[in-house]
């Protein structure tokens, strides 16, 4: 069934509320799960999550943005692309069980609990990952974000559910694992039977090869890319205690849950860039990458300044005094909310120009560096040089998908450089407010922020169409109506 596509503001708007709700939902699933374990409980569980969130990965390989890609060119019906995209996907997840629980045995063949936490959190998780995986992108290839909002809204409520389901209880830790992945799976059903209501799957239909053409480079960049955020955990657990990994965790946990906020507008964006590319647009493709970047940026400034000048605050009322060591953490990882959401934007203009090698480049030099970072930093100062690293990765990565940019200098000017400057001087000159002002702090810079989008052009643009859009929608339908009554009346 083809579905008429939503615009990008639309797609925006349902995105929003959808990812908004859900990381609050999915914070009220943290703050449990963290006051119902212990510090060395919750660092197992982080690790373990680390590594079931990378063997997810594996399930995709890059397939996602394969089929928003064929999807974009046309060339097959959507019943061919999501059959195809399914079966290679179950045929990933059974590869990846294989491979993964081999690793583990090998690796922590000593850890008994590592081993048994491992198998009762990956395997419903890792499933629900693939199955919730293949319901978003297929609305994400038909443009109507608000299935794939209303598949992660099911996902966070089962979360808090299960997670409220263990504690009443009085599940033992290992067990709260178990209902953590579950809740996953049960969201990969609900999807799986949403996306049966618009689209026939059909395991006879043959696949289609386009689905392999510069597979191994989506494969590799992806891998990379999910490998980044999890780097932190899988690392640290041989050069910090389990103890110290949980502090990191629950600091990191927060910009990680809300880095979902500028997947938002990259939801919405990806589609579009992939389509203006193929179609030859090239000034329309970087007018929507310049507009996306400063709307990610502004989003990643927003979320950053209550986590940097209210972290202690924020720990002591979420998760109480005992984890009030996470509270510096939490300042120094909140930086990466910025740092992310520019490189969403790069990295997503790389994949849709068709240059996915130079993104997976970049990921492995980040990677690399980051494990030597995160090795160094955290021996020399434990989780607070932990938390500095996290920041630098970041860092790593902005600088090489900049260099590999295509129109890097336009976007250097419009974007990056100016945007970069406020940011930076910002938190500089802010900053040296005396601590019992950090709300005052947090309020000036919430002004400048409010005058930066005033005084940006394309934003202020972009948010006057969108409103005259809105209006005329609503005086049309008004029209509709009381034409409608009218009629009816004569």
């Amino acid at each position: 069934m083809k579905q008429k596509r939503n615009s990008i503001s639309i797609n925006i708007l349902h995105l929003f509320y959808s990812t908004a709700l859900s990381s609050i939902l999915n914070a009220c699933a943290l703050i449990i799960l963290a006051s119902y374990l212990q510090s060395s409980q919750y660092g197992l569980f982080s690790f373990i999550l680390a590594f079931a969130m990378v063997m997810g990965y594996f399930t995709d390989a890059g397939l996602s943005n394969i089929v928003l890609r064929e999807g974009a060119k046309q060339v097959v019906t959507q019943e061919v692309l999501l059959s195809s995209y399914v079966k290679l996907r179950f045929l990933l997840l059974i590869f990846t069980f294989f491979l993964g629980f081999i690793t583990l045995h090998i690796l922590y063949f000593d850890g008994p609990e590592i081993i048994q936490t491992g198998y009762l959190l990956i395997i419903p998780l890792v499933t629900g990952v693939a199955l919730q995986s293949i319901g978003t992108t297929y609305f994400q290839l038909c443009e109507k974000m608000q299935y794939s909002g209303l598949i992660r809204l099911f996902s966070s409520c089962c979360l808090v559910l299960c997670m409220l389901t263990g504690m009443v209880l009085r599940f033992d830790p290992i067990w709260m694992c178990f209902l953590y992945g579950a809740s996953y799976l049960f969201a990969g059903m609900f999807a799986l039977v949403l996306v049966n209501r618009y689209v026939a799957i059909s395991l006879k239909t043959p696949l289609h090869k386009g689905m392999f053409r510069n597979l191994w480079a989506f494969t590799i960049g992806g891998f990379l890319f999910v490998l980044l955020p999890h780097l932190g955990p899988l690392v640290l657990k041989s050069t910090l205690s389990l103890k110290e990994v949980g502090l990191f965790a629950v600091a990191y946990r927060i910009p990680q849950a809300l880095q979902q906020v500028p997947f938002v507008v990259a939801g919405s964006y990806y589609p579009v860039l992939f389509r203006t590319f193929q179609n030859g647009e090239k000034k329309r493709n970087l007018d929507h990458r310049i507009i996306q970047t400063k709307i990610m940026t502004i989003l990643g400034i927003v979320m950053t300044l209550p986590f940097f000048y209210l972290s202690d605050f924020i720990i002591s009322v979420l998760f109480g005094e005992s984890w009030k060591d996470a509270s510096l953490p939490l300042k120094i990882l909140s930086l990466m909310l910025v740092l992310q959401a520019v490189n969403i934007a790069l990295a997503d203009g790389l994949s849709s120009m068709e240059k996915q090698t130079q993104r997976a480049v970049i990921q492995v030099i980040s990677i690399v560096t980051g494990i030597i970072i995160y090795i160094l930093f955290s021996r020399s100062s434990g989780v607070f040089g932990a938390a500095v690293a996290g920041v630098c990765v970041e860092v790593t990565a902005l600088i090489g998908f900049w260099i590999c940019t295509a129109q890097r200098m336009s976007l250097l000017k419009r974007v990056i450089l100016p945007y970069g400057i406020f940011i930076s001087t910002g938190f500089l000159v802010v900053d040296f407010f005396d601590p019992a002002s950090q709300v005052l702090a947090l309020s000036f810079h919430g002004v400048t922020i409010v005058l930066l989008v005033f005084f940006d052009k394309d934003l202020s643009g972009k948010i006057m169409s969108i409103s005259k859009r809105f209006i005329l929608k609503y005086q049309t339908r008004k029209r509709r109506q009381v034409g409608g009554i009218e009629n009816k009346r004569s």
